[in-house]
């Protein structure tokens, strides 16, 4: 298993659509193995196969256990997702790996079922509330070539903008 790189904004692949998964064979395997080994290293709770560079319709999400420890066990693999019902609102902060230190409040349905299939081709349906429904959307418009900062309104968009070129250039030094 291999740490991969993560795309970072704004990478022009973050846009892409990607496509859906056809062969579930040893090599989506190991594309789960290293997007869990990657997502677990950058201390992350998803990750899309996008943000790794691989425009396939493949995520994997982990929010841990009752104590946040993540594990196989509470690991989530889901492929060509879609959603079947969508349910009230919620607002929460969110964060994203290829947005590195950058957070901001957004507004996402509050329960969603979704079905999808395992890295084994079988198939799913998923209720999902609270932070896992946040999740599954934040993951699954990665898919669709969407960022979460694409889901800010203007002035904290435009405040993202001003804070985004400052922890570019911070980097650069």
């Amino acid at each position: 298993m291999a740490v991969l790189d993560i795309v970072t904004y704004p990478n022009k692949i973050l846009k892409q659509i990607s496509k859906p998964v056809e062969r579930f064979d040893e090599e989506l395997h190991k594309l789960l193995d290293d997007m869990y080994e990657t997502m677990l290293a950058k201390n992350g709770v998803g990750l899309a196969a996008i943000q790794v560079g691989i425009p396939r319709r493949a995520l994997i999400i982990d929010l841990g256990d009752e104590d946040g420890k993540q594990s196989k066990e509470t690991l989530i693999e889901v492929i060509n997702p879609e959603f079947l019902v969508w349910e009230g609102s919620q607002k929460d902060t969110e964060g994203c790996l290829s947005v590195p230190e950058y957070f901001d409040e957004v507004e996402r349905y509050e329960k969603v079922k979704v079905k999808f299939f395992d890295r084994f081709g079988k198939e799913h349906i998923m209720d999902a509330d609270g932070l896992l429904s946040v999740a599954f959307q934040h993951e699954t418009d990665h898919l669709d070539g969407h960022l979460f900062i694409e889901r800010l309104d203007y002035i904290k968009r435009k405040k993202f903008e001003k804070e985004w070129k400052k922890l570019l250039k911070k980097r650069k030094k």
